[in-house]
C-alpha cells in the first residue's frame, strides 16, 4: 500500500477543536482520522477508517483462532423480543425508537442478545449441538445522555458482541474462561496495558462479570487494586467489609441540640467539638450520619421517593447508585417533591422519621458501615437541631443496607483488609456469566441426554471495537501527536521527502516503491508545496511507527529514520535504507 499526501484525502488541523475533552479526541481530529457530524456521531476518513480496520481485522482473527464463529445481525430490529424480556421498557430513554410506515414499532439495536438467543432457538434442539461460540462485529446505538470524549462516548459505536450457549453451569465456565483468555490475547495484540476487574452486569443481568479496563487518565470508569492481593474491580462492584456491631449498653442516651449556623458537615463538626464533645474523642466528620433524599424513577415512568444514610465523610456515588438501583434512574428529590413529604424537615432529616413502617413510608437504605452499635450525629428533623449519640440499632434501624457511598484510596480491601489504591480507566472489554436470563424468557431449551428438555445457559462477550481506536491513542500519545502501535498503525513507514531538488523526489519516489514491495504499508509526503517543518509536525502528528527522511543528506548519501514512540533518530546510508527499514519495521 502507498499513500501520497498529494492526494490523500487528509486535512491536519493545528488547533484543537472547541468541544474536545480528552486527548484521543483532539488529536484524532487533529490528525484527520474523524470528523464530528452531530453530537456523539462521528465519520471516519481515510487514515482513521485504516486504523478502525487494523483493530476489526485483529478482533476477527482472536475470535475465529478461538473457534467462534461469525455472523451478521441486522441493526433495525423489531420490538417484539426486547418486548418479551423487557428490554424495550428498561433501557429507557437510551433505546432509539422508531416505528415503520405500518407504525409497527422498531428500535436500533444497542445490542443483541434476544437476537443470538432466537438465532439459537431457530437452528438448535439437541445437547449434541452445543456448546456453540458466535460473534457479531456491528453498530450499536446508544441514545446517550451526554456524548462525550468524541468516539469514546458516542451514539454510534462499532461493537465485538459473542455469545456462548452451553448446556450447563460447568459448560459456561468454561466457555467464559476461553472467551477470557481470548481477550487477553486480543487486547496484547492492540498494543493495550489492561487490567481485569470485577464488574456489575447492569442492563445484560447475570452473574459473574469482568471488564477489561485500559488505565488512562480521562477514563470514565474508577477501579480500585489492592496492594497486596490481586483484588482488583470497579467501583460500581465493590463490596464494602462490613465491620463487626458494636455492643451499645452503656452508649450515652441520645440527646437533640440547637446547632446554629452550621450548613456544612465540616462546620457541623466544628460546633459539636466545642459544644458537644464526647469525650472518648473528638467527633469527626465519619460520625455524622448524611441522609441523601432521592426520586427513583423507574422505566415505566412511575417514580418512589428514597433516602440514603452514608457516613458524612463520604457522598453518595451515583453511578454506584444507578447500578444497585438498574433499572430505576435516581435524582436528587426536587423541591416540590419534598413538599409531598411533611415529615421530611430539609437539611435536618434524621432517620427516626424514615424506613417503609414509619411514618413517612419511605423506605430507607444506608451504607454497610452503619452498624448496630455505631453513634452518629444527624437531623433531629427539627429546623436548626441535630440529635447526638443516635445509636443504630437502639435508636434507628434501616430497611436495608446499600453500595452507594464513594470508594476512597485506603479503603479496606475486601478479600485481605490491606488498602486500596484508586485508577481510572477507560472500558476496552466486558465479559458476563448471563445464565438463563434469555434463554427462559425466550424459550430456548434443548434436549438432553436423558431426552429432557433443559434450559439453555448462556454467555455475553463484548469488545468496543471503535472505543479501542480512542483507547490506544489515550495510551500511546505524547506532546507532538499520536504514537500507533505497529499493528493498528495505518501504515508502516511515514517517507517524508523535503527540499525542492528533484533528485530527493526521485529517490523518495523509489525508495517508497521498494518498500511498498517488501510487504510494507508506506504514506510518502510527496507534496511541493509544504516546508520541511508542516511535513515534520504531520508526521508526528500523525504517528506512524517509523519515519524516513529523505532530505538534505541525500547529497552524503545517508537518509534519517527515526523512532516515533522513543524519538531516536538514526542515519544510515542509502544503499543499506532498504534492508535497514524492513528489519525496523517487521522486528
Amino acid at each position: 500500500m502507498l499513500l501520497r499526501m498529494s492526494s490523500l484525502f487528509l486535512r491536519t488541523l493545528r488547533e484543537d477543536p472547541a468541544d474536545a475533552e480528552v486527548p484521543s479526541h483532539r488529536l484524532l481530529v487533529r490528525a484527520g482520522y474523524v470528523r464530528r457530524i452531530a453530537p456523539g456521531v462521528f465519520s471516519w476518513l481515510p487514515l482513521g477508517y485504516m486504523v478502525y480496520r487494523n483493530v476489526e481485522r485483529i478482533v476477527r482473527a482472536e475470535m475465529d483462532a478461538a473457534g467462534f464463529q461469525e455472523v451478521h445481525f441486522p441493526a433495525l430490529l423489531p420490538r417484539e423480543p426486547f418486548e418479551v424480556t423487557n428490554r424495550w421498557t428498561e433501557y429507557g430513554d437510551n433505546l432509539f425508537r422508531l416505528q415503520d410506515r405500518r407504525k409497527n414499532d422498531f428500535l436500533l439495536g444497542p445490542t443483541h442478545e434476544e437476537m443470538f438467543t432466537l438465532m439459537v432457538k431457530a437452528e438448535y434442539s439437541s445437547y449434541k449441538d452445543l456448546p456453540v461460540s458466535l460473534y457479531q462485529i456491528q453498530t450499536k446505538y446508544r441514545d446517550e445522555a451526554r456524548p462525550r470524549a468524541g468516539i469514546l462516548r458516542g451514539r454510534e459505536f462499532v461493537m465485538k458482541d459473542s455469545y456462548s450457549f452451553d448446556i450447563d453451569d460447568a459448560g459456561l465456565q468454561v466457555s467464559y474462561d476461553k472467551h477470557r483468555d481470548s481477550y487477553i490475547s486480543l487486547f496484547g495484540r492492540l498494543g493495550l496495558d489492561f487490567v481485569i476487574v470485577s464488574a456489575q452486569s447492569g442492563a445484560m443481568g447475570g452473574s459473574a462479570s469482568e471488564e477489561f479496563l485500559a488505565p488512562c487518565d480521562s477514563g470514565e470508569d474508577t477501579y480500585v487494586r489492592c496492594s497486596t492481593c490481586d483484588y482488583a474491580a470497579n467501583v460500581e462492584a465493590i463490596i464494602t467489609p462490613v465491620p463487626a456491631a458494636i455492643p451499645f449498653d452503656g452508649a450515652p442516651a441520645a440527646h437533640v441540640e440547637e446547632t446554629p449556623n452550621t450548613p456544612t458537615i465540616e462546620s457541623l463538626v466544628a460546633h459539636s467539638n466545642e459544644y458537644q464533645p464526647r469525650g472518648d474523642r473528638p467527633w469527626a466528620a465519619a460520625d455524622t450520619l448524611k441522609n441523601v433524599v432521592l426520586t427513583v424513577t423507574l422505566p415505566d415512568g412511575s417514580t418512589y421517593p428514597l433516602v440514603v444514610g452514608v457516613p458524612g465523610d463520604r457522598e453518595v456515588d451515583m453511578k454506584r447508585l444507578e447500578a444497585v438501583l438498574h433499572p430505576g434512574v435516581p435524582v436528587p428529590m426536587e423541591e416540590a417533591e419534598f413538599v409531598k413529604h411533611p415529615a421530611l424537615v430539609k437539611g435536618y432529616i434524621g432517620p427516626e422519621v424514615l424506613g417503609e413502617e414509619s411514618a413517612s413510608g419511605i423506605r430507607f437504605v444506608v451504607d454497610p458501615r452503619i452498624v448496630d452499635g455505631t453513634r452518629w450525629i444527624t437531623g433531629a428533623n427539627l429546623p436548626g437541631r441535630h440529635v447526638f449519640e443516635l445509636v443504630m440499632g437502639r435508636d434507628f434501624t434501616a430497611d436495608g443496607t446499600i453500595e452507594a457511598a464513594e470508594v476512597k484510596p485506603g479503603d479496606l480491601c475486601p478479600a485481605c483488609g490491606s488498602a486500596l489504591a484508586m485508577a481510572r480507566g477507560i472500558e476496552i472489554g466486558h465479559i458476563f456469566q448471563l445464565g438463563r436470563k434469555y434463554a427462559e424468557a425466550l424459550d430456548l431449551k434443548v434436549l438432553d441426554e436423558n431426552g429432557k428438555q433443559v434450559t439453555v445457559t448462556m454467555g455475553s462477550y463484548g469488545v468496543g471495537v471503535s472505543r479501542a481506536v480512542a483507547a490506544i491513542a489515550e495510551q500511546t500519545f505524547d506532546e507532538l501527536g499520536l504514537v500507533w502501535p505497529r499493528e493498528v498503525a495505518p501504515a508502516d513507514v511515514h517517507l517524508v521527502a523535503t527540499g525542492k531538488d528533484d533528485a530527493v523526489y526521485a529517490h523518495a519516489e523509489n525508495l517508497a516503491s521498494e518498500l511498498v514491495a517488501a510487504g510494507l504499508r508506506v504514506i510518502l509526503d510527496d507534496r511541493r508545496q509544504a516546508s520541511p517543518g508542516v511535513k515534520f509536525k504531520d508526521s508526528e502528528l500523525i504517528g506512524v511507527p517509523t519515519i524516513v527522511v529523505v532530505g538534505k543528506g541525500l547529497v552524503d548519501g545517508v537518509l534519517e529514520i527515526k523512532d516515533r514512540a522513543t524519538g531516536e533518530r538514526i542515519e544510515v546510508a542509502v544503499g543499506e535504507a532498504l534492508d535497514r527499514i524492513v528489519s525496523v519495521c517487521r522486528a
